[in-house]
């Protein structure tokens, strides 16, 4: 059992023994003694205990103790003690012996007594023990302490709030008005400015309009008070004297963050004109770098997003200031801050945005850079970006970036060399640099990734005799000497570049001798010995930076190997066309075969604990036998289609970039008889320019239907669940909303017979990881009237719950109370989750990382691998992140890549593998990750309930 106090301790069981000891110390004991015998019974009663003999004991033995501990404690105890009678619903007779304590308590010459018992009263709800301690409360409004004044307002405040709390204190209003015109306290005035809002809200407006030119001077609590007062009346009045209220705020300059911010807020609601939105983004923008606290910068960075997605045209003014809250270490603010920047470029701005960020990328080298190689990620990402949007600003930052290619982080080394990949193909003036620049770092490069894509850039754009004579010997550099191994006179094999002690020079002698085999054969044997000549350690590991490739190759990466002989076979074809000199290229060809024939010779050996596989081993092979006898079929194969595949992919991911974006695009339509209020046509005598401008852009809002909101009534139609049948005596039907971490149900419930409906409440429970908040109310329902009811519930994770419950009435006839079952309400995971994009890189690196996996085999009627796959896109909400292209044709399999986001900020990942089976029917596996149980557990099976197809 549940019940509202504000302490709450866990405490076990009670039993009568237990009462009774307390009883016994109640009666008997001292202060400390009845101090803790109370707080036993408050966690008893807490419980769920019933001590119904322990208040007449309280009453005579407790409340006249001085203990101040005691007399707190006091105060605590009617708030868990049943008031009412459960059969009647009135107060019990006995909760009027506590009236006299309460009264004494109101008049004690100790301050803190007397504030406290009126904070007590504000959590009272029962007219019959308020009415005797009216006039007591009403005089402590005059109190010379500012505590006790400050709790009294409070406690007026909560009595005339009360159903019947304006016959208590019908004059309370003016008696609030009084003490507000003659309070100085800043707690005081706010209780009692709040009292008005609620109570009397044309008096809390003539008070702020009377006090209009000393708004700046009051403290932050009441002008916070102001600001919710302001942004309530014109909800409720709409555009009245809207400009004065703008005025208002304007003149609200404090110095306390909390008020600016919700002045800004408050002025955006209030007002669309350019002027006013300005005006609030630049607070916005102060407060982001003033503020330290990295939850407040997320909140203010949410809040320039929404001002983003309405009135974008304002805030790209403000993207310099934006970017200054790149300062902040934390790698949240900065990724908010990217994300929001990137939305607001323009030709305009965007190589300012540029070099900003290239003057971050430039610090990141700084070895006090907290979590350096991710923000440098960032950045060359967010440059990226900036490039693919606007390709004239790539010349400004891609050198800059290139001297990152040999970056420890991986990650960050990659995203530059995609960058630049890119680049060389969009912009062709860059290219000659960008080749030569590449050339002089490739051998910085450590990471086998970024060597495969620099390599392939090197073999695809070197197009001239030079680059790809330089390109060539740079590879050839990396590679070191050959062969890559040597076998000693021992019958020991070591890397030929690597000699026992320091080399500049060193002469190797070749020798043949006989050796006996394992079958006890003879066979000549080859082995090499060098004789080294002494050189400066500096010299040596100048040598073996310069061999990335080789290092590289020798730790068994034989897929680098393949690509490397890919790419010397192109360099080796392309010299074909632009040199003249068969020598020169005969040349080329053999030295490109000696290095093939010595990665192959490696592969095969024992110097490895891995042999090469298989697929790198064809590859190599094909590379010799095209080095051998060349076609001109397969020499536009490998110098044209290869680049021209990748422009045919740059250009399916611009295209579905573009339709991302018209996607997202709000489109709104206005309806042939909307009014629209032409402001050119009234009177604009007394009206302001923020006025003016507020009317413009109503006026265009209403002429291109950007007030009609997305969430129409038609689509609420679809979300209506019934919860009762149409012959129950109480019909109800829900209207359920799923919010990020809320599901909010509302509920109208029709009374369809003649008889009034008493204690009608509205029981529910949940199942699964859902919770419901707010206690059910009773309510009285009139004949044939309806009642809207609302019930919040908490989600606290993404699996799919259930909620059910009934509804609980009297009628005057039947003394019994009658129950109506309710239909149960499922919450799917669908409602949790939304499609969403993320990269290739990324899809792979979460893939690898998610240790939750669920894999369901595929059941289905369907015969179309497509069909199939559309089908369960859109069953499971997802988006398919393999291209459109790569699914085209008719070959019998099929295998893509879908991925969605929950409210939660929780990855689903989803890998569908489709075979087609000689029969016709489709077989195959779809496994789903994600980094919790509950999301691919919930997916598998909504996936296992949909895959059949057809109304299933």
């Amino acid at each position: 059992m549940e019940k509202p106090c504000t302490f709450l301790v866990h405490f076990d069981k009670g039993s009568p023994s237990m009462a009774s000891e307390i009883k016994a110390e109640l009666e008997s004991g001292d202060g400390p003694t009845k101090a803790n015998a109370m707080r036993r019974a408050i966690s008893l009663l807490l419980n769920g205990e019933s001590l119904p003999h322990l208040f007449i004991t309280v009453v005579r033995y407790v409340q006249s103790c001085d203990d101040h501990a005691v007399q707190k404690l006091l105060l605590l105890y009617p708030e868990t003690v049943d008031k009412r009678d459960a059969a009647t619903g009135k107060a019990l007779p006995e909760m009027i012996l506590i009236c006299q304590n309460l009264r004494n308590s109101l008049q004690s010459p100790n301050e803190y007594i007397r504030g406290v018992t009126l904070r007590f009263l504000c959590r009272l709800t029962e007219p019959e023990l308020l009415e005797p301690l009216v006039p007591s409360v009403l005089a402590n409004l005059e109190h010379r302490h500012h505590f006790v004044r400050r709790h009294a307002l409070s406690a007026v405040s909560a009595i005339y709030s009360l159903q019947h709390g304006d016959q208590l204190i019908p004059d309370a209003p003016d008696l609030v008005e009084r003490a507000l015109a003659s309070e100085q306290d800043p707690a005081a005035r706010r209780n009692a400015f709040l009292m008005l809002l609620v109570a009397g809200q044309d008096r809390a407006v003539a008070y702020l309009f009377s006090n209009a030119d000393r708004v700046a001077e009051w403290p932050d609590l009441l002008q916070m008070a102001a600001v919710d007062l302001i942004r309530k009346v014109c909800r409720s009045k709409g555009r009245a004297d809207k400009g004065r209220y703008i005025t208002v705020i304007s003149l609200l300059s404090a110095s306390s963050a909390a008020v600016v911010y919700e002045c800004a807020g408050a002025l955006v609601s209030l007002s669309s004109a350019p002027t006013a939105v300005r005006a609030a983004a630049n607070t916005y923008c102060q407060l982001l770098s003033s503020q330290s606290d990295n939850n407040v910068k997320l909140i203010i960075l949410d809040r320039l997003h929404e001002l983003r997605s309405s009135h974008r045209e304002v805030m790209v003014d403000m993207v310099m200031d934006v970017l200054r809250a790149l300062a902040s270490p934390n790698v949240d603010v900065r990724r908010k801050v990217l994300d929001l920047v990137l939305d607001l470029l323009t030709p305009k701005n965007v190589e300012e945005v540029v070099l900003y960020l290239k003057k971050e990328v430039v610090k990141t080298q700084a070895a006090e850079v907290e979590k350096g190689g991710e923000y440098r990620q960032m950045l060359v990402q967010a440059i990226h970006n900036c490039a693919k949007k606007y390709p004239e600003v790539a010349a400004l930052v891609v050198h800059l970036l290139m001297d990152f290619l040999g970056d420890p982080n991986v990650a960050a080394a990659l995203d530059v060399v995609l960058f630049v990949r890119e680049i060389i193909e969009t912009n062709p003036k860059l290219r000659v640099s960008m080749i030569q620049r590449l050339i002089d770092i490739f051998y910085q490069i450590r990471a086998s990734r970024v060597c495969s894509c620099a390599l392939w850039i090197l073999g695809e754009y070197s197009l001239s005799l030079s680059e790809v004579e330089s390109a060539t010997s740079t590879i050839k550099q990396c590679l070191g000497d050959l062969p890559f191994y040597t076998v000693s006179e021992e019958g020991e094999t070591t890397d030929s570049s690597k000699p026992s002690q320091p080399v500049v020079n060193s002469v190797t002698v070749s020798s043949r001798r006989p050796a006996v085999l394992a079958d006890g054969t003879y066979a000549t044997q080859s082995a090499a010995t060098e004789t080294a000549i002494s050189a400066p350690a500096s010299a040596l590991g100048s040598l073996a930076s310069s061999q990335n490739l080789r290092s590289l190759i020798l730790s068994g990466d034989f897929f680098l190997a393949a690509v490397v002989a890919c790419n010397l076979t192109k360099l080796v074809l392309r010299l074909a066309e632009i040199q003249p000199a068969k020598v020169e290229v005969n040349k080329a060809s053999t030295e490109a075969l000696l290095i093939m024939v010595s990665i192959l010779q490696l592969g095969q050996s024992s110097y490895l604990p891995h042999p090469i596989d298989n697929d790198s081993y064809d590859r190599i092979v094909l590379c010799v036998r095209l080095l051998c006898n060349t076609g001109d079929d397969v020499r536009k194969i490998w110098l044209q289609s290869c680049r021209q595949s990748f422009v045919n992919v740059l250009a399916e991911k611009q295209f579905r970039e573009t339709e991302e974006m018209k996607a997202k695009a709000q489109i709104s339509y206005a309806q042939p008889d909307d009014l629209i209020d032409f402001y050119h046509l009234k009177s604009r005598k007394g009206m302001s320019q923020l006025e003016l401008e507020d009317a413009v852009q109503d006026d265009l809002k209403a002429a291109t239907g950007q007030f009609t909101k997305d969430a129409d009534d038609t689509n609420k139609l679809n979300r209506i669940l019934q919860l009762t049948g149409f012959s129950d005596p109480v019909y109800a039907e829900a209207f359920v909303t799923v919010h990020h971490y809320d599901i909010v149900l509302d509920v109208t419930v029709i009374n369809r017979t003649k008889e009034t409906l008493q204690n009608l409440c509205l029981e529910l429970a949940t199942m699964g990881d859902l919770k419901l908040v707010d206690r059910p109310q009773n309510y009285t329902l009139a004949p044939e009237s309806s009642k809207q009811i609302r019930a919040n519930i908490k989600v606290s994770s993404t699996e799919t719950g259930v909620i059910f419950g009934n509804i609980v009435y009297e009628t005057s006839n039947v003394m019994e109370r009658s129950v109506v079952v309710l239909n149960d309400i499922h919450i799917d995971i669908m409602d949790y989750i939304s499609p969403a994009t993320c990269t290739d890189v990324a899809f792979r690196n979460m893939w690898a990382e998610f240790e939750w996996e669920n894999k369901v085999a595929m059941n289905t009627v369907i015969q179309d691998e497509k069909e199939f796959l559309n089908h369960i896109i859109k069953s499971t909400n997802m988006k398919c992140l393999t291209p459109p292209s790569v699914l085209d044709g008719e070959c019998g399999f099929l295998a893509a890549n879908l991925y969605a986001k929950s409210v939660f900020g929780e990855d689903a990942l989803v890998n569908l593998s489709v075979e087609k089976q000689a029969d016709g029917k489709l077989s195959g596996y779809i496994r789903i990750r994600s980094k919790t149980q509950g999301i691919a557990l919930s997916l598998g099976d909504k996936i296992t309930l949909k895959q059949k197809g057809g109304n299933s």
